[in-house]
């Protein structure tokens, strides 16, 4: 039996000791990137629409945009936005989900501009518009993280503007009132990216609060009530021009347009000068 626990012995010891096998060599790291700390292009795409209308345009003269690096002060990119408003269907009447473009489905307006990145880089992107309305112009920052070579495309950044064009249409800018003369006050008010605002619309003015007022120095002598027109696409009312004693140096039009559920808010004014009666031209008896 000596011999059979021998053999069991050594077939345990086999089973115990290690098996020759060939080496397996460990995998070899990748070389080194020699342009791991090379600038990246970046691709920024901005978008300045109005708030709650379209994409401001060149029919408003667009918009000016500047990336700005926070860290170092340094004007990375600047320009003007220019371009369509866009598709109003697609804009203001089709319903999308958080992901689904909403400016970019149809040609708009932006601001596009590829910058050379070496790092992650908080910038602010500041716009303001419309340039071609001095009067209604409005500001937007927003800051953003900019991560080398990740473009930012599509819609891009959107940078609302909130408020409206409001113009004076009649009585013209500068124009001399005759004293006690019956005149129409006419204005304008658009979006900031050029629609006439007007009943039933996109931008309907059921919703808006829309009103005049004649005002001497800082004063306010009347508020003045003011109703759609069709056949002009204004808003109209009528005033009476006070006599020169009550307005020594004139009067000044105001025209407000505010929509409290939307935030946006807009102003025109004009000033003019007020003469005697007396000098009436013929066609005013």
């Amino acid at each position: 039996m000596k011999w059979f626990a021998s053999i069991v012995a050594a077939s345990l010891l086999a089973l115990l000791l290690p098996l020759p096998c060939s080496a397996v060599p460990a995998e070899e790291e990748p070389p080194p990137d020699p342009h791991l700390n090379d600038p990246k292009p970046t691709t920024i795409l901005v978008r300045v629409v109005a708030h709650g209308a379209m994409v401001v345009g060149r029919e408003v003269g667009g918009a000016r945009v500047t990336i700005t690096d926070v860290e170092t002060k340094q004007v990375l990119a600047t320009g003007i936005q220019q371009g369509e408003a866009g598709d109003q269907n697609q804009i203001m009447r089709t319903p999308h989900l958080m992901e689904e473009p909403v400016y970019s489905a149809r040609p708009a307006a932006a601001f596009t501009t590829v910058l050379e990145l070496r790092k992650p880089t908080l910038v602010e992107i500041r716009a303001e518009g419309p340039l071609a309305h001095p009067a209604s112009m409005q500001h937007a920052s927003q800051t953003v993280l900019l991560i080398p070579g990740h473009d930012l495309t599509n819609d891009g950044i959107v940078l609302h503007l909130y408020g409206y064009i409001v113009q004076i249409e009649h009585p013209k800018r500068g124009e001399a009132l005759m004293a006690k003369d019956d005149v129409k006050l006419r204005a304008s008010v658009r979006t900031l990216s050029g629609t006439l605002v007007r009943p039933h619309g996109d931008w309907d003015s059921r919703k808006l609060r829309i009103y005049g007022e004649l005002l001497v120095g800082d004063r306010i002598v009347e508020r003045l009530q003011m109703f759609y027109s069709n056949e002009t696409g204004t808003f109209d009312a009528p005033f009476f021009v006070p006599r020169p004693d009550e307005a020594p140096d004139g009067i000044a039009l105001r025209v407000v347009a505010t929509d409290l559920a939307t935030g946006n808010s807009g102003v025109g004014r004009a000033n003019f000068t007020v003469t005697p009666e007396q000098f009436r031209s013929s066609k005013h008896p």
